[in-house]
């Protein structure tokens, strides 16, 4: 699990290409302080496994499903990523839960100055967009953001300076690919009340008009 908080940017140094996957080596500094073969790093948002490393290298695997549904397909040498270890349960949570399963990419639309601050917008597909709501959180790239505009097929978010230093969204222009995890309290409750045949849920009594009332 993530928070969603980029402690660094890497850079790729080399991409392998299989038939249907590739095998990635990414270099940087502050997750190499206690990273370890075997731990989880996200990747801009993508949850890959250390499976060789160095001083100031890991090496990653990712598979063909994860090329499919990611913009991890376009990574090359030189490419730079947003990196966060997994989170640690003694540390402050300053975003949200990310899970690092991205659930689908959206495309850049638009891009503007609103004084201090810049507004993404952000295309998506129906069956992301459908879990997304003004206020609530989104990781994009592996970045916790607030939402602060949703429709029926994009949405955007406002990105302070600080973000835009410390993270890759800078480098991202109208078109560019992003990846993207809803917040999973979402599914989570579509699946409560959704379900087919769920007996908890009718058990529970966990409602439309239940979660509605209770401020949900």
């Amino acid at each position: 699990m993530f928070t969603g908080i980029i402690e660094e940017i890497g850079t790729v140094t080399s991409v392998i290409k299989g038939a249907k996957s590739s095998r990635v080596t990414i270099t940087g500094h502050e997750i190499f302080s206690d990273l370890k073969l075997g731990d989880s790093v996200s990747t801009n948002g993508v949850c890959l496994t250390v499976s060789d490393m160095s001083a100031n290298t890991f090496t990653a695997d990712i598979m063909h499903e994860t090329l499919k549904h990611t913009s991890l397909a376009g990574l090359s040498s030189g490419t730079r990523v947003n990196l966060e270890r997994a989170m640690r349960a003694d540390g402050r949570f300053g975003g949200h839960i990310v899970s690092g399963h991205i659930d689908g990419t959206g495309s850049v639309r638009n891009i503007k100055q609103d004084d201090n601050a810049i507004i993404y917008t952000i295309g998506a597909e129906a069956d992301i967009v459908k879990y997304i709501v003004k206020k609530g959180s989104i990781a994009i790239d592996g970045i916790s953001l607030t939402v602060t505009g949703v429709d029926e097929a994009s949405f955007s978010v406002s990105i302070i300076p600080h973000t835009l230093q410390e993270t890759i969204l800078g480098d991202r222009k109208i078109g560019s690919i992003v990846n993207l995890e809803v917040d999973m309290l979402a599914k989570y409750i579509e699946k409560l009340l959704l379900g087919k045949d769920n007996e908890a849920t009718k058990s529970s009594g966990i409602t439309a008009e239940f979660l509605m009332k209770n401020g949900f």
